[in-house]
């Protein structure tokens, strides 16, 4: 099969600030999750290789049979544009922390582990 070109938003959908500052605030204080997704959204769209942002997150790769993979790999193959990522740095543990975007991420990756990821970042 082709490799299906992957288009994105210019930015990440309202919805996936909320729930990146939910993800979030299971890690640090509801307040500090607050602030850094205040900081996320004032931050410009970069890109990343999908393979470096696994590597840096070390997460792992879910099934292309998980319920959220296989509704991205859909919206790839149908040619609609996904969200950008957003991501948080976490020096204290030396890791990337994806709160929103990991299922879209695995999506992508399972068609082209080097494919251009655009991401806020912080």
């Amino acid at each position: 099969m082709k490799t299906p070109k992957i288009k994105w938003l210019d930015k990440p959908q309202k919805h996936d600030y909320p729930a990146a500052e939910s993800y979030l605030s299971l890690i640090v204080s509801a307040r500090e999750a607050k602030k850094l997704i205040g900081k996320v959204k004032g931050a410009r769209i970069v890109e990343y290789a999908a393979k470096d942002i696994f590597r840096a997150s070390a997460l792992p790769m879910l099934r292309n049979t998980d319920g959220h993979v296989e509704k991205y790999r859909a919206l790839i193959i149908l040619k609609e544009p996904l969200s950008p990522l957003v991501l948080c740095r976490d020096p204290a543990h030396g890791k990337l922390l994806i709160a929103d975007g990991y299922h879209r991420l695995c999506a992508v990756y399972s068609f082209d582990e080097d494919a251009m990821i655009p991401c806020q970042i912080v």
